[in-house]
Protein backbone atom coordinates (compact mmCIF):
# COMPACT_ATOMS: atom_id res chain seq x y z
CA UNK A 1 0.00 0.00 0.00
CA UNK A 2 1.00 3.58 -0.58
CA UNK A 3 0.42 4.72 3.09
CA UNK A 4 2.98 1.75 3.82
CA UNK A 5 5.96 3.73 1.63
CA UNK A 6 8.28 6.33 3.56
CA UNK A 7 6.07 10.00 3.16
CA UNK A 8 9.00 11.75 1.93
CA UNK A 9 10.45 9.58 -1.06
CA UNK A 10 8.78 10.17 -4.59
CA UNK A 11 9.17 6.92 -5.92
CA UNK A 12 9.74 7.90 -9.47
CA UNK A 13 13.18 10.46 -7.97
CA UNK A 14 14.35 6.87 -5.75
CA UNK A 15 13.40 4.49 -9.29
CA UNK A 16 15.92 7.57 -11.35
CA UNK A 17 18.58 7.53 -8.95
CA UNK A 18 18.66 3.67 -8.69
CA UNK A 19 19.21 3.71 -12.53
CA UNK A 20 21.46 7.05 -12.34
CA UNK A 21 23.73 6.11 -9.55
CA UNK A 22 27.51 6.42 -10.01
CA UNK A 23 29.21 2.36 -10.34
CA UNK A 24 31.58 3.47 -7.61
CA UNK A 25 31.86 3.22 -4.00
CA UNK A 26 31.28 6.23 -1.25
CA UNK A 27 33.69 6.99 1.17
CA UNK A 28 31.07 6.91 3.86
CA UNK A 29 29.72 3.80 2.44
CA UNK A 30 33.19 2.03 3.11
CA UNK A 31 33.69 3.00 6.33
CA UNK A 32 30.44 1.93 7.50
CA UNK A 33 30.75 -1.42 5.90
CA UNK A 34 34.07 -1.69 7.92
CA UNK A 35 32.46 -0.87 11.13
CA UNK A 36 29.63 -3.28 10.70
CA UNK A 37 31.79 -6.12 9.58
CA UNK A 38 33.87 -5.70 12.93
CA UNK A 39 30.66 -6.22 14.48
CA UNK A 40 30.89 -10.14 12.54
CA UNK A 41 33.16 -10.75 15.49
CA UNK A 42 30.23 -11.20 17.67
CA UNK A 43 28.24 -13.23 15.42
CA UNK A 44 28.97 -17.23 16.18
CA UNK A 45 27.41 -18.65 13.08
CA UNK A 46 29.83 -18.69 10.27
CA UNK A 47 27.24 -18.92 6.93
CA UNK A 48 27.66 -21.85 4.34
CA UNK A 49 26.59 -19.21 2.29
CA UNK A 50 25.72 -15.39 2.43
CA UNK A 51 24.56 -12.86 -0.05
CA UNK A 52 25.55 -8.94 -0.90
CA UNK A 53 22.93 -6.31 -1.38
CA UNK A 54 24.41 -4.23 -4.08
CA UNK A 55 28.07 -4.31 -3.10
CA UNK A 56 29.11 -1.77 -5.55
CA UNK A 57 27.56 1.23 -3.74
CA UNK A 58 27.41 -0.75 -0.65
CA UNK A 59 31.53 -1.00 -0.35
CA UNK A 60 33.50 -3.05 -2.44
CA UNK A 61 36.27 -2.90 -0.25
CA UNK A 62 33.52 -4.15 2.89
CA UNK A 63 32.31 -6.56 0.53
CA UNK A 64 36.13 -7.94 -0.11
CA UNK A 65 36.52 -7.48 4.21
CA UNK A 66 33.15 -9.99 4.72
CA UNK A 67 34.39 -12.58 1.78
CA UNK A 68 37.83 -12.87 3.83
CA UNK A 69 35.93 -13.67 6.86
CA UNK A 70 33.47 -16.09 5.45
CA UNK A 71 36.12 -17.20 2.69
CA UNK A 72 35.02 -20.41 2.04
CA UNK A 73 31.35 -19.98 2.09
CA UNK A 74 29.52 -19.33 -1.13
CA UNK A 75 28.75 -16.01 -2.13
CA UNK A 76 25.47 -14.42 -3.82
CA UNK A 77 25.63 -10.90 -5.57
CA UNK A 78 22.80 -8.96 -5.94
CA UNK A 79 22.84 -6.25 -8.41
CA UNK A 80 19.65 -4.44 -10.11
CA UNK A 81 21.08 -3.36 -13.34
CA UNK A 82 23.24 -5.53 -15.90
CA UNK A 83 26.08 -2.82 -16.05
CA UNK A 84 26.23 -2.62 -12.49
CA UNK A 85 26.50 -6.54 -12.27
CA UNK A 86 29.25 -6.36 -14.50
CA UNK A 87 30.97 -4.00 -12.43
CA UNK A 88 30.36 -5.91 -9.47
CA UNK A 89 31.95 -9.59 -10.78
CA UNK A 90 34.92 -7.33 -12.51
CA UNK A 91 35.53 -5.84 -8.63
CA UNK A 92 35.18 -8.60 -7.11
CA UNK A 93 36.58 -11.55 -9.13
CA UNK A 94 40.10 -13.27 -7.48
CA UNK A 95 43.14 -13.51 -9.95
CA UNK A 96 43.04 -17.11 -11.00
CA UNK A 97 45.87 -18.50 -8.24
CA UNK A 98 43.39 -17.10 -5.59
CA UNK A 99 40.46 -19.31 -6.72
CA UNK A 100 41.71 -22.78 -6.14
CA UNK A 101 39.29 -23.95 -3.55
CA UNK A 102 37.16 -20.84 -3.74
CA UNK A 103 33.51 -20.75 -4.55
CA UNK A 104 33.15 -18.36 -7.66
CA UNK A 105 30.04 -15.70 -6.62
CA UNK A 106 26.69 -15.86 -8.44
CA UNK A 107 25.58 -12.54 -9.41
CA UNK A 108 22.19 -12.23 -10.62
CA UNK A 109 18.47 -12.41 -8.57
CA UNK A 110 18.84 -13.48 -5.00
CA UNK A 111 17.44 -17.45 -4.57
CA UNK A 112 14.66 -17.90 -1.99
CA UNK A 113 15.75 -19.33 1.32
CA UNK A 114 19.91 -19.81 0.37
CA UNK A 115 21.58 -17.58 2.19
CA UNK A 116 22.19 -17.59 5.67
CA UNK A 117 23.24 -14.19 6.19
CA UNK A 118 22.39 -11.46 4.18
CA UNK A 119 24.50 -8.02 3.94
CA UNK A 120 22.69 -4.72 2.90
CA UNK A 121 24.81 -1.23 3.46
CA UNK A 122 23.71 1.86 2.95
CA UNK A 123 20.49 1.09 1.03
CA UNK A 124 17.36 0.79 3.23
CA UNK A 125 16.93 4.35 3.11
CA UNK A 126 17.14 4.98 -0.26
CA UNK A 127 14.39 2.51 -0.86
CA UNK A 128 10.77 3.96 -1.87
CA UNK A 129 9.10 0.82 -1.07
CA UNK A 130 11.15 -0.39 2.64
CA UNK A 131 8.28 -3.23 3.66
CA UNK A 132 9.55 -4.66 0.45
CA UNK A 133 12.47 -4.97 -0.05
CA UNK A 134 13.37 -5.93 3.45
CA UNK A 135 10.50 -9.12 2.75
CA UNK A 136 12.82 -9.61 -0.19
CA UNK A 137 15.80 -9.88 1.70
CA UNK A 138 13.48 -11.87 4.16
CA UNK A 139 12.43 -14.39 1.49
CA UNK A 140 16.37 -15.13 0.26
CA UNK A 141 17.38 -16.35 4.01
CA UNK A 142 17.66 -19.60 4.70
CA UNK A 143 16.02 -20.32 8.39
CA UNK A 144 17.98 -19.24 11.30
CA UNK A 145 20.19 -17.21 8.59
CA UNK A 146 20.54 -13.23 9.84
CA UNK A 147 20.50 -10.10 8.70
CA UNK A 148 22.90 -6.94 8.62
CA UNK A 149 22.24 -4.21 7.17
CA UNK A 150 22.98 -0.07 7.92
CA UNK A 151 21.15 3.21 6.66
CA UNK A 152 21.16 6.41 7.54
CA UNK A 153 19.28 8.21 10.31
CA UNK A 154 16.88 11.09 11.24
CA UNK A 155 19.97 13.32 12.48
CA UNK A 156 21.66 12.78 9.55
CA UNK A 157 22.26 16.13 7.51
CA UNK A 158 20.60 18.10 10.37
CA UNK A 159 22.88 21.43 9.64
CA UNK A 160 22.46 21.03 6.22
CA UNK A 161 18.37 20.96 6.56
CA UNK A 162 19.13 23.92 9.15
CA UNK A 163 20.69 25.80 5.78
CA UNK A 164 17.82 25.16 3.77
CA UNK A 165 15.15 26.25 6.57
CA UNK A 166 16.90 29.58 6.95
CA UNK A 167 17.18 30.17 3.28
CA UNK A 168 13.82 29.47 2.55
CA UNK A 169 14.10 26.49 0.42
CA UNK A 170 12.48 23.33 -0.15
CA UNK A 171 14.19 20.80 1.99
CA UNK A 172 17.53 18.99 0.71
CA UNK A 173 16.59 15.44 1.28
CA UNK A 174 13.70 13.15 2.24
CA UNK A 175 13.16 12.77 5.80
CA UNK A 176 15.35 9.38 7.52
CA UNK A 177 13.34 6.47 9.67
CA UNK A 178 14.03 6.34 12.73
CA UNK A 179 15.68 2.65 13.96
CA UNK A 180 12.90 1.90 16.30
CA UNK A 181 10.31 1.86 13.07
CA UNK A 182 13.14 -0.46 11.25
CA UNK A 183 12.65 -2.53 14.32
CA UNK A 184 9.06 -2.63 13.74
CA UNK A 185 9.34 -3.37 10.52
CA UNK A 186 11.47 -6.42 10.30
CA UNK A 187 9.19 -8.13 12.55
CA UNK A 188 6.50 -7.49 10.24
CA UNK A 189 7.81 -8.81 7.41
CA UNK A 190 8.73 -12.08 9.84
CA UNK A 191 11.93 -11.47 11.26
CA UNK A 192 12.74 -12.03 14.81
CA UNK A 193 15.02 -10.56 17.83
CA UNK A 194 15.79 -7.61 15.71
CA UNK A 195 18.50 -5.73 17.40
CA UNK A 196 18.84 -1.71 16.34
CA UNK A 197 21.50 1.02 17.16
CA UNK A 198 23.42 3.99 16.35
CA UNK A 199 26.36 6.33 16.20
CA UNK A 200 26.86 9.56 14.67
CA UNK A 201 29.48 10.42 12.35
CA UNK A 202 30.26 14.02 11.43
CA UNK A 203 32.73 14.54 8.19
CA UNK A 204 34.43 18.04 7.42
CA UNK A 205 35.24 19.79 4.30
CA UNK A 206 37.48 22.12 3.14
CA UNK A 207 35.38 23.48 0.92
CA UNK A 208 31.71 24.15 -0.30
CA UNK A 209 32.73 22.36 -3.49
CA UNK A 210 33.99 19.26 -1.80
CA UNK A 211 31.33 19.04 0.48
CA UNK A 212 28.56 19.45 -2.50
CA UNK A 213 30.41 16.76 -4.54
CA UNK A 214 30.37 14.27 -1.71
CA UNK A 215 26.92 14.67 -1.28
CA UNK A 216 26.11 14.17 -5.15
CA UNK A 217 27.96 11.02 -4.89
CA UNK A 218 26.28 9.93 -2.07
CA UNK A 219 22.92 10.33 -2.88
CA UNK A 220 20.13 12.40 -4.34
CA UNK A 221 17.18 14.50 -2.67
CA UNK A 222 14.16 12.39 -3.52
CA UNK A 223 11.66 14.81 -1.32
CA UNK A 224 8.07 15.20 -3.08
CA UNK A 225 9.05 19.04 -2.26
CA UNK A 226 12.34 19.38 -3.29
CA UNK A 227 13.01 22.15 -5.65
CA UNK A 228 10.99 21.58 -9.28
CA UNK A 229 13.62 22.80 -11.45
CA UNK A 230 17.20 23.13 -12.23
CA UNK A 231 18.96 26.12 -10.06
CA UNK A 232 21.33 28.55 -11.63
CA UNK A 233 24.80 29.93 -11.02
CA UNK A 234 23.14 32.42 -8.44
CA UNK A 235 21.31 30.17 -6.52
CA UNK A 236 24.65 28.00 -6.23
CA UNK A 237 26.66 30.46 -5.00
CA UNK A 238 24.43 31.44 -2.12
CA UNK A 239 24.71 28.13 -0.95
CA UNK A 240 28.31 27.82 -0.86
CA UNK A 241 28.67 31.50 0.89
CA UNK A 242 25.30 29.88 2.79
CA UNK A 243 27.64 26.93 3.84
CA UNK A 244 30.14 28.36 4.70
CA UNK A 245 28.60 30.61 6.65
CA UNK A 246 26.67 28.21 8.97
CA UNK A 247 28.71 25.14 8.66
CA UNK A 248 32.31 26.37 9.24
CA UNK A 249 33.72 25.60 12.82
CA UNK A 250 36.92 27.50 13.95
CA UNK A 251 38.94 25.69 11.57
CA UNK A 252 37.30 27.03 8.83
CA UNK A 253 36.38 23.52 7.74
CA UNK A 254 32.39 22.48 6.70
CA UNK A 255 31.11 19.65 8.91
CA UNK A 256 27.91 17.91 8.43
CA UNK A 257 26.25 15.02 11.10
CA UNK A 258 25.52 11.48 9.73
CA UNK A 259 23.45 9.75 11.76
CA UNK A 260 24.22 5.53 11.14
CA UNK A 261 21.99 3.18 12.06
CA UNK A 262 23.06 -0.74 12.62
CA UNK A 263 20.39 -3.65 12.43
CA UNK A 264 20.63 -7.08 13.02
CA UNK A 265 17.78 -10.01 12.86
CA UNK A 266 17.14 -13.41 12.39
CA UNK A 267 15.01 -15.39 10.24
CA UNK A 268 12.96 -18.20 12.50
CA UNK A 269 11.07 -20.98 11.70
CA UNK A 270 7.33 -20.28 10.07
CA UNK A 271 4.92 -20.09 11.86
CA UNK A 272 1.49 -21.55 10.32
CA UNK A 273 -2.13 -20.07 11.73
CA UNK A 274 -4.27 -22.63 11.56
CA UNK A 275 -7.79 -21.88 10.26
CA UNK A 276 -10.42 -23.39 8.32
CA UNK A 277 -8.15 -23.16 5.48
CA UNK A 278 -4.30 -22.74 5.94
CA UNK A 279 -2.27 -21.42 2.63
CA UNK A 280 1.34 -22.74 3.45
CA UNK A 281 4.37 -22.18 0.41
CA UNK A 282 6.11 -24.87 -0.79
CA UNK A 283 9.36 -23.60 1.13
CA UNK A 284 7.52 -23.04 4.02
CA UNK A 285 6.02 -26.50 4.50
CA UNK A 286 9.39 -27.86 3.81
CA UNK A 287 10.95 -26.11 6.39
CA UNK A 288 8.33 -27.26 8.98
CA UNK A 289 8.51 -30.65 7.71
CA UNK A 290 12.51 -31.24 8.15
CA UNK A 291 12.05 -29.08 11.31
CA UNK A 292 9.53 -32.02 12.66
CA UNK A 293 11.20 -34.58 10.85
CA UNK A 294 14.62 -33.50 13.28
CA UNK A 295 12.28 -33.26 16.63
CA UNK A 296 11.52 -36.74 16.30
CA UNK A 297 14.52 -38.06 15.23
CA UNK A 298 15.62 -37.18 18.37
CA UNK A 299 16.27 -38.90 21.71
CA UNK A 300 13.44 -38.72 24.27
CA UNK A 301 14.11 -36.07 27.51
CA UNK A 302 14.56 -37.13 30.85
CA UNK A 303 11.58 -37.22 32.99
Amino acid sequence: MATDRPPTIDPVAAAHWEQVAPRRSPWLHEEVGRRMEDRLQWIKLQPAAWADWEPVRGGLQAHALVAARYRDAECFVAAARPEVAAAALKAIALPWWRRIGVPAPRIGPLPDGQARMLWANMALHLSADPQALIAQWQRALAVDGFLMFSCLGPDSLRELRKVYVAMGWPPPAHEFTDMHDWGDMLVAAGFAEPVMDMERITLTWDSPVKLLAELADLGSNLHPQRFAALRGRRWRAELEQALVAELGGVDGRLALTFEIIYGHALKPAPRVRLSGESAVSLQDMRTLLQADKGRRGQPPGPG
